[in-house]
C-alpha cells in the first residue's frame, strides 16, 4: 500500500476545561479584561475568555519549554 503524504489530521475541536482560580487571580484577570478594553475599545463581555490566549501566549514564550518541545519532537528522538 502506498504511504500518504499526510497523516492523521489533528484534532484540533476545542476541549472545555473547569479550573478553580485564587480569587486574587480572578481580580487580576478582570483587571487585565479592563485594561485591554481601554486599549481596543472592543468589549470584553467574559475575562475568563483571555485565559487560553493568555496561556498559548506564555507557552510560545517559554525558552525552557520550547527547547524540551522541540528535543521531543526532534527525528532522532521518534526514530527508535
Amino acid at each position: 500500500m502506498t504511504k500518504l503524504k499526510i497523516g492523521a489530521l489533528p484534532d484540533d475541536r476545542p476541549v472545555k476545561v473547569n479550573i478553580e482560580l485564587p480569587a486574587s487571580v480572578h481580580r487580576d484577570l478582570v483587571a487585565y479584561a479592563a485594561a485591554l478594553v481601554q486599549d481596543t475599545g472592543q468589549p470584553v463581555t467574559d475575562p475568563g475568555k483571555l485565559i487560553a490566549p493568555m496561556l498559548a501566549r506564555f507557552m510560545a514564550t517559554d525558552r525552557g519549554f520550547a527547547k524540551r518541545r522541540r528535543l521531543l519532537h526532534s527525528p532522532d528522538v521518534n526514530a527508535g
